[in-house]
């Protein structure tokens, strides 16, 4: 049976990339030393992220990123570690970067990349949040790791089923999800906050509805409302961190085949457009809606 070890890695992501890169290397490290195959970070990790830790991409280093995302390489080399890293990738002059995140494999190399598809704001000719600092990508990221097929998305994401689909169609097994939901600018009252209860039900749901396992993280800014989890194929939670606490949370993703999954007999053929189960019949007392 196929595992995939995975360190979900959560830390309070700054403006600094210094500050970023020690928390990495450190979560890194500890990665490597239980035995873990894959270390996870969220959204922006190492860059910080534009219009939340710092105004704008003017205020970005982009010399000391590189320098900081190289390191981070040859630390990945050394553990033999996989690495997905959340960052900005640059683009060429006049366009705005991507918010991306590296897939770094065991030998330190830049292996694929995935660029948010949906960022958040309302585009147009005045974009607002997302859109004025970060260009949408535009195509999956999957790749192999230790013969398991995994795919990469990230926060906003999560409101489009869409794309889990797509992803499903690509036979992936495990999804990483890296979120930054450190967004709100007041601490909301404690008794409601949509965010702490929509993000980990809404990731029980794609899973249970695709029959893969997902591993998302946050930062650990004052403002989280959650704290990065891990969930099975049948839409279970099997593991959380604490909340505003660096940490590290290992899951064995193992690809067993007895994980309940109630749409597995019909998914293919909905996926294909048949949006019922079993067989239809010709009866006029059936497509007359009209009367008892």
């Amino acid at each position: 049976m196929k595992t995939l070890r995975v360190a979900t890695c959560q830390f309070s992501v700054e403006s600094d990339i210094v500050h970023n890169q020690k928390e990495v290397l450190r979560l890194m490290d500890r990665a490597s030393a239980d035995a873990a195959d894959v270390a996870h970070f969220s959204e922006c990790a190492l860059s910080g992220y534009a219009g939340v830790e710092f105004p704008d991409m003017q205020s970005l280093d982009w010399d000391l990123l590189k320098r900081a995302t190289r390191e981070i390489q040859q630390r990945a080399k050394e553990l033999k570690l996989w690495v997905l890293l959340g960052s900005t990738h640059q683009l060429s002059a006049g366009n705005k970067p991507h918010n991306s995140v590296y897939v770094i494999n065991a030998r330190g190399k830049i292996v694929n990349r995935y660029d948010k598809r949906f960022c958040t704001g309302t585009g147009g000719r005045t974009p607002t949040l997302d859109l004025q600092h970060y260009s949408p990508g535009n195509r999956n990221c999957v790749v192999r790791i230790k013969g398991i097929t995994c795919g990469v998305l990230i926060c906003y994401d999560y409101r489009f089923p869409e794309l889990y689909r797509d992803l499903k169609r690509e036979k992936v097994q495990i999804v990483f999800q890296s979120f930054h939901n450190a967004r709100q600018t007041v601490v909301d009252d404690e008794s409601y906050n949509i965010w702490k209860t929509i993000v980990p039900s809404t990731m029980s749901c794609r899973s249970a509805e695709n029959h893969f396992w997902i591993s998302a993280n946050n930062s650990t800014t004052r403002l989280s409302r959650w704290g990065s989890f891990a969930v099975q194929p049948d839409g279970h939670i099997v593991g959380q961190l604490a909340l505003h606490r660096s940490g590290v949370l290992f899951t064995e993703m193992e690809m067993r085949k007895d994980f309940f999954d109630a749409p597995g007999p019909w998914r293919n053929s909905a996926m294909n457009g048949q949006l019922h189960s079993g067989c239809l019949i010709d009866d006029p007392r059936s497509s007359d809606v009209s009367r008892l």
